[in-house]
Parts: structure tokens; C-alpha cells; sequence
């Protein structure tokens, strides 16, 4: 789904996030629950790429990419942990997201369902509507190794 990025001018460059995303019309909304990712260890970086990973698995089983996410929410229980670890976070993301950056929001919270979680993800993405001939409608022409 190519969405069209919305950053106004009075809010300043984002960096690492855009402050909207507009779909276009036509697409299916897909929204993604919250996704941990304790599989990836016990660091807050591990656990992000991890759950990311999980987000991404989310949106390819309804038949989108990563480009089809619109919006994410990062819920993390420790917030100096997530400012220690911009760097490692940074990798893991751009290995799952690579230049996709959605609008999102950052938010600290005592605790997560799961006690080993350090980190929990949702999402929205639009997914583009099939074709009758199975092509999906509203996909631009990069390669997924782009999304």
C-alpha cells in the first residue's frame, strides 16, 4: 500500500517516524494486537526485534508487507532501557521494517501481560484489495526486499 506521508511543517522533521500516514482509499484495515517478542531474549533491543518480527508475521499472513503498516504503538517497561539501546533498536528495526517508518507512538508502562516482557507492539496497516486476477491493487512496484 503506498501511503502518502503526512509531516507538517509547524511540528518539525520526524526522525525514525512520520506523523501520519494517509492510506488510500480502497484497502482493507488490518489491525495487529499488541506482539511480544521473549523470544528474542531478555534485552528490551532483542525483544523489540522480536516482536517487531512477530508484527511483520501478523500483516504477511493477511497478505500484506511491512509497507501496508500505517501505525504502531511501542509499549516498553522501561524507558531509560529503550534510550540506552537506540542503536541496537535502530538495527533490529531497520532488519524487519528497513526504510518503512509509520507514524508512531512511544509509551512507558509498569508492566506487561506476559512478566518477561520488556516490550509489546501493535499495529495498523491497510491492505491493499486483490484483483481478480490475484495481483493486490494499490501495490507499488518495490520489490519486497524493499518493504
Amino acid at each position: 500500500m503506498t501511503f502518502r506521508v503526512v509531516n507538517p511543517e509547524a511540528l518539525g522533521s520526524p526522525r525514525g517516524w512520520n506523523n501520519g500516514m494517509l492510506a488510500p482509499e480502497g484497502g482493507r484495515v488490518l489491525f495487529v494486537a499488541g506482539q511480544i517478542g521473549v523470544e528474542g531474549g531478555p534485552t528490551l533491543a532483542g525483544q523489540f526485534r522480536a516482536a517487531l518480527a512477530n508484527v511483520a508475521r501478523v500483516v504477511k499472513a493477511a497478505g500484506g508487507a511491512v509497507a501496508d503498516v500505517g501505525r504502531l504503538t511501542i509499549y516498553v517497561t522501561d524507558m531509560e532501557a529503550y534510550r540506552g539501546s537506540l542503536r541496537e533498536i535502530g538495527a533490529g528495526y531497520r532488519a524487519v521494517f528497513g526504510k518503512h517508518f509509520p507514524a508512531m507512538a512511544l509509551v512507558a508502562v509498569t508492566d506487561l501481560v506476559d512478566s518477561r516482557a520488556v516490550v509489546e507492539i501493535e499495529a495498523t496497516a491497510v491492505i491493499p484489495q486483490a484483483c481478480p486476477d490475484g495481483v493486490l491493487a494499490g501495490r507499488d512496484t518495490a520489490s519486497e526486499e524493499q518493504r
